[in-house]
């Protein structure tokens, strides 16, 4: 297993690389990903097993996003058999991989009370909206803050985990740790592909966004809903293929087996 390392302008290229990708099979890939959130929707609905239930397929159900980004980027064909075919690669590996950061992540928010005494935790578990607004007045921005920091961490280390237990057939432990070590390598190229994603997927729409109300006012309702039905149907697609991209790059397709 190598992970190359990458100048920090690849970053950019992942997420232009997603774009193009997409555009070789808009249809298709739209269409993977509503089909992906629906099927996380559904799980996470399930009373009391919803939430684990939804963690334990998240990392099969993206290696088949990324299978069909692959695929498409090879002109060869997917379909939602391409999705759910992801479970199917080394798939107890998968499954720990969710159920571990699930725990990982509740981990995270629970080392948030030191900071607000449990405010943000009891947010984010909150079942109905009671529940919430019993503590949405509270100052979220430190405990935020933390959290986000110590995800940097947990981030890392399942980037690429997915595709390495499913395409690589590695342990655990291993694909954790490659994917962390890829990502600390390639520290440069990631600041530059987050950069990328907040100015290319959030700054220019918004912006663009806020230009169209200005010009029409009266159709503020419309001008929302078609901005996120784009953002659901174009750029969600192609950030989903540009994680792929970040692979591709890192590991190269050569290294797949």
């Amino acid at each position: 297993m190598r992970a190359q390392t990458v100048n920090s302008s690849a970053g950019w290229r992942w997420l232009f690389t997603g774009f193009a990708i997409f555009r070789r099979n808009p249809p298709i890939l739209s269409l993977l990903v509503v089909v992906y959130w629906f099927t996380v929707v559904f799980l996470n609905v399930l009373p009391v097993i919803g939430v684990l239930a939804a963690s334990l397929v998240i990392p099969g159900l993206s290696v088949g996003l990324m299978q069909a980004a692959r695929n498409i980027e090879r002109g060869q064909s997917a379909s939602i058999q391409t999705l759910y075919g992801g479970l199917r690669e080394n798939t107890r590996t998968l499954l720990a991989l969710g159920g571990l950061y699930l725990v990982a992540t509740l981990a995270v928010l629970g080392m948030s009370t030191i900071i607000d005494g449990g405010d943000l935790l009891r947010y984010m578990l909150a079942s109905n909206r009671t529940e919430r607004a019993a503590v949405e007045d509270a100052d979220f921005t430190l405990p935020a803050l933390f959290v986000m920091v110590l995800l940097v961490p947990v981030l890392m280390a399942w980037w690429f985990a997915p595709m390495l237990a499913a395409w690589h057939r590695l342990t655990l432990g291993r694909a954790l740790f490659f994917s962390f070590i890829a990502c600390w390598m390639n520290w440069r190229a990631f600041i530059a592909y987050g950069a990328a994603v907040v100015i290319v997927v959030g700054v220019v729409p918004g912006v663009l966004l806020g230009v169209l109300l200005l010009l029409m006012p009266g159709a503020a309702g419309l001008l929302s809903g078609l901005f996120m039905v784009a953002m659901a149907l174009v750029v969600a697609p192609a950030i989903f293929a540009s994680f792929y991209a970040s692979y591709r790059d890192i590991f190269g397709i050569s290294e797949i087996v």
